[in-house]
């Protein structure tokens, strides 16, 4: 994805504080020294963290810091670039999502992603746009099809604004309505977890609310994980954060995760109250 802010080379804190204050939810995903390479290059390195179940959490950090590809491994888009490896552990309840028994194309079911630009099927219509990853999946009888449309259309308030359309193209949509479509397709697989990275950097900021009050309402079904820079929407949507930087040798680290009401105002690193704060990136 394109980035417009500049890196940040900082040295690693001696440890990654986490609030463990409160009664903690429970974890959907579990990463253990997690390492993603392309090449030799190193571009994340050594993240732990728990993601809780039923919540959102907002990955920040400056331009260059391995947030996106920290996303993408998530549902292992990350392989799909030549020459990239990982090492450590992804659990998506207990179970290791590169495990030699796992098929990336059924992970991808219970991981939805999407992307910073939204990206309709250009040849598609609003309906075919919805079911499009169910029809990879095998045939359905079409009254079954028109619920999932209607239903995920609805979930991404969307249906009342397109359903006297359903046969126009998905690109014939404005901005925000295109990627609200990308969240219906996506939630048209019944995924557990919803990636999105940057999902509102293209928009207008109606739209950009729009996108905002849909995650919110999509919380209580879903598990999210967004990456995003602007520190406000974060705020705003997430209750929880991970603020991520970059070392000497150019690798991304986890600094520091926490409640976002503490990251913003009581961040326990020097480095998060410099980033949120705007004295750097």
């Amino acid at each position: 994805m394109t980035e417009d802010l500049e890196p940040m080379v900082v040295d690693a804190p001696a440890a990654v504080a986490v609030d463990a204050s409160a009664a903690a939810p429970p974890t959907k995903l579990a990463i253990r020294g997690l390492s993603l390479y392309y090449g030799s290059f190193r571009a994340v390195r050594d993240v732990d963290m728990d993601i809780a179940a039923g919540r959102i959490t907002a990955i920040i950090g400056p331009s260059g810091c391995g947030k996106s590809t920290f996303l993408r491994s998530i549902n292992r888009l990350h392989e799909l670039t030549r020459s990239a490896t990982v090492r450590g552990t992804i659990l998506l309840d207990g179970t290791d999502i590169y495990g030699p028994d796992v098929d990336p194309v059924d992970l991808r079911r219970f991981v939805g992603m999407v992307f910073q630009r939204p990206n309709p099927f250009p040849t598609m219509s609003i309906y075919d746009n919805v079911i499009a990853g169910l029809r990879l999946g095998g045939a359905a009888r079409k009254a079954d099809l028109d619920a999932v449309v209607e239903r995920c259309l609805a979930s991404a308030g969307l249906w009342d604004e397109v359903k006297d359309k359903l046969r126009q193209g998905g690109t014939s949509l404005s901005g925000g309505q295109q990627q609200r479509l990308c969240i219906a397709r996506a939630l048209a697989v019944d995924p557990e977890i919803i990636l999105m990275d940057e999902p509102a950097s293209a928009l207008d900021p109606v739209a950009t609310l729009r996108i905002e009050e849909l995650m919110l309402e999509l919380r209580d079904r879903y598990t999210i994980v967004i990456v995003t820079h602007n520190m406000q929407q974060a705020s705003r949507v997430s209750d929880d954060t991970a603020f991520f930087s970059m070392g000497e040798d150019r690798a991304g680290f986890l600094v520091e995760m926490d409640r976002t009401t503490h990251m913003f105002t009581s961040p326990r690193q020097q480095l998060t109250e410099d980033y949120v704060s705007g004295r750097f990136g």
